[in-house]
């Protein structure tokens, strides 16, 4: 005989890849046996903007040259849906990362803390520059 039970799973925000759901002998039952625990694993579906790194969240910029150097506002949209307006006043190189605090994942063990938003960038250099630009350039940059 066969007995159907919905057993809910409150999925926590935060929680990482790999975490356990059990559910103590909810698991197939046979005559003189006992029956066995039903474990659930957590997975992570990959998001289109964010990746994570433990409790960190990782997002690429893609920006020109100009505002590599000159500056912008990174418009961000966070994973519970605010708005954030992130100011970028440094020169930004290859490789450079911009790290807003506390804006990650949530960490489940340590209520009310989140890990960090780390924002990468990915630098669009011009395939070519008449030599007017380039005069232009070397006149602001000092070469």
């Amino acid at each position: 005989m066969s007995v159907e039970e919905i057993l809910p799973i409150e999925v926590k925000p935060g929680w990482k890849k790999g975490t356990k759901i059990t559910f103590p002998e909810k698991g197939n039952e046979q005559p003189n046996v006992l029956p066995a625990d039903l474990v659930f694993v957590i997975d992570e579906k990959p998001h289109d903007v964010y990746k994570r790194d433990g409790n960190d969240l990782i997002v690429t910029q893609k920006i020109s040259l100009a505002e590599a150097l000159s500056g912008f506002t990174a418009n961000l949209v966070t994973l519970d849906g605010r708005n954030l307006n992130i100011p970028i006043t440094d020169v930004i190189s290859p490789g450079y990362e911009k790290v807003v605090p506390k804006e990650g994942m949530p960490i489940t063990k340590d209520q009310g803390k989140r890990g960090n938003l780390r924002i990468k960038f990915d630098i669009k250099f011009p395939s070519r520059l008449t030599s007017e630009q380039k005069a232009g350039i070397k006149r602001l940059l000092g070469g």
